[in-house]
């Protein structure tokens, strides 16, 4: 067998999503003219599929302050944390989301996957126990198997199923980590962290929170679904990422002071080099749009209803809440590819998320708003999605 053989069936259906027309896994938008516009081909289009929840990626302070970065500090670290890849604003950045967090401390890594890497999988290592939802991300699974502990899945969003699991574990729940997200990214459902945050005040052990797509998006001041929960103080450490609210690349972890030792311990931190200069003079001029701008977050919020009632209205099936991830469920792959398809001949661009992606086998469109997007922009996604009733 050949080294990729293992892959014909893979191959082969990209293939034929290439000779059928346009591809929608690495689609290539051509132009970006805004947050919320772009062009595909000779197709202008809004923009439906991002993560740009608060529409910061054409900031205008965000770019000066990365243009003054890149003419300052040049185009890149070329070196890891460990090394010669922690300039001055790096660790300024760390001050910054430990003082908008109200922890000790915070670490930049160079992506929000390799944040979670980097801490799961130092943190849990063999002989440790990892409670993770069945619907995490890819890159929990992954800090799980690298790090070699025990992983044990409970039922997505279900806390009687984590608290069974919990009970079972008898005393090594103690020292257990519970790791769940803030807005789950493919159905825009969020954790139950209430009941969660209370079986672990019960039980022991230690919560970790990903809060890559509620960052910025929930909370009084954006701290995410923790802070509008108000459960914070239960938990122990928080991931995010600085591609979704933050307008940029890059990742972070927030937690108390004994975190600091990762910075000596996680090879995805120590290896791994750091984020450019001009990513980070970014990071920190949105970030400080976040915490002085609360009406983003309004805006964001009502474009979210606008969508979410509106394909509703239509008699879409949806997800189960109102969120800024709106998602369609289909029926077949078949018929996805081609309203995706049909969508982009309508000015708009969402994405196509097949299984395994998907979870549960569905095949969905997910539709993203962020806080940019104008009514009238909302409404062509909506009238779209009705002409593909017809």
């Amino acid at each position: 067998m050949g080294l990729y053989d293992k892959f014909a069936r893979l191959a082969n259906d990209r293939e034929q999503f290439q000779t059928s027309g346009l591809n929608p896994f690495g689609t290539c938008i051509d132009e970006v003219y805004s947050a919320t516009q772009g062009r595909i081909g000779n197709q202008k289009i809004v923009l439906a599929g991002t993560n740009n929840y608060l529409g910061l990626t054409f900031d205008q302070q965000a770019i000066a302050e990365g243009q003054a970065a890149l003419a300052a500090q040049g185009t890149g670290t070329t070196g890891s944390r460990m090394a010669n890849g922690s300039y001055g604003p790096h660790l300024t950045l760390e001050h910054e989301l430990a003082e908008f967090f109200d922890r000790p401390t915070a670490i930049v890594f160079s992506t929000g996957y390799t944040a979670n890497l980097g801490v799961i999988s130092t943190l849990a290592g063999p002989g440790s126990v990892v409670l993770i939802d069945a619907d995490s991300h890819a890159s929990i699974y992954d800090a799980c198997a690298l790090g070699g502990a025990e992983i044990i899945r409970f039922r997505h969003n279900d806390a009687k199923d984590l608290e069974r699991r919990m009970v079972r574990l008898g005393d090594r729940a103690k020292e257990a980590l519970i790791i769940v997200e803030g807005i789950y990214s493919m159905l825009g459902d969020v954790a139950p962290l209430a009941e969660i945050a209370d079986i672990k005040r019960r039980y022991g052990g230690y919560l970790l929170v990903d809060e890559a797509h509620s960052f910025g998006v929930m909370g009084a001041t954006g701290r995410g679904l923790a802070e509008e929960l108000g459960v914070e103080k239960d938990v122990d450490i928080i991931m995010g990422t600085f591609s979704k609210s933050l307008a940029s690349i890059g990742g972070f972890a927030v937690g108390n002071k004994d975190m600091d030792v990762l910075r000596y311990s996680s090879r995805p931190y120590i290896f791994t080099a750091s984020p450019s200069p001009s990513s980070i003079a970014s990071v920190r001029a949105s970030l400080k749009r976040i915490a002085e701008h609360p009406e983003l977050r309004e805006k964001l919020w009502s474009n979210a209803h606008r969508l979410y009632n509106g394909l509703a209205k239509l008699g879409y099936e949806l997800g189960p809440r109102i969120s800024p991830v709106v998602p369609v469920m289909i029926g077949s792959k078949e018929t996805g590819l081609q309203l995706w398809r049909d969508l982009i001949t309508h000015g708009v661009y969402v994405n196509l998320v097949l299984p395994p992606a998907a979870p549960a086998g569905i095949t969905l469109l997910r539709c993203s708003v962020n806080a940019a997007h104008s009514d009238e922009e909302i409404d062509t996604i909506i009238q779209a999605f009705a002409e593909l009733k017809k």
